[in-house]
C-alpha cells in the first residue's frame, strides 16, 4: 500500500469540498457572508440569481456546515460557520485572479474573476 492509498480519505473529503464549492454562486455567497450576516434579500441584491436558486444554494451550504442561520421574525440571516472554507475560497480565487491578470488574453474581461482586496 502506498502513501497515496493511506490518504484516500483525505482526497475523498477534499473532492467533496471542491464539489461543494464548484458553483460560482456559492463562492459569491461565501464571499458576501464573510463580511457579516446577510439575509436572502441582501444576497439577492448582490448576486444575480433567482430567489428559488439562491435558497437552494443556501440550503446546500447550510447542510454542509459552511453556513449557519438564525431567524428574526420572517427573515433568516445567514452567517459563515466555516472560516477555513472562506480562507480556501479566498486563496484559490486570489490565485486565479493573479493568473488572469498575468495572462489577460486567456479570459475576456466579462469572464474574469473579481476578488476584493484587503
Amino acid at each position: 500500500m502506498s502513501d497515496l492509498d493511506d490518504m484516500d480519505g483525505v482526497f475523498d473529503s477534499a473532492a467533496d469540498l471542491f464539489r461543494l464549492l464548484s458553483t460560482p454562486i456559492r463562492l459569491k455567497i461565501i464571499s458576501a457572508v464573510c463580511h457579516g450576516e446577510r439575509n436572502v434579500s441582501d444576497l439577492l441584491a448582490q448576486i444575480d440569481t433567482t430567489q428559488p436558486n439562491m435558497s437552494q444554494h443556501l440550503a446546500t451550504l447550510y447542510r454542509a456546515g459552511v453556513l449557519g442561520k438564525r431567524r428574526e421574525g420572517t427573515q433568516i440571516f445567514y452567517r459563515l460557520e466555516s472560516p477555513r472554507v472562506a480562507e480556501l475560497c479566498r486563496a484559490v480565487c486570489t490565485q486565479v485572479a493573479v493568473d488572469l491578470e498575468q495572462n489577460p488574453v486567456k479570459a475576456p474581461n466579462d469572464q474574469r474573476l473579481v476578488v476584493p482586496r484587503r
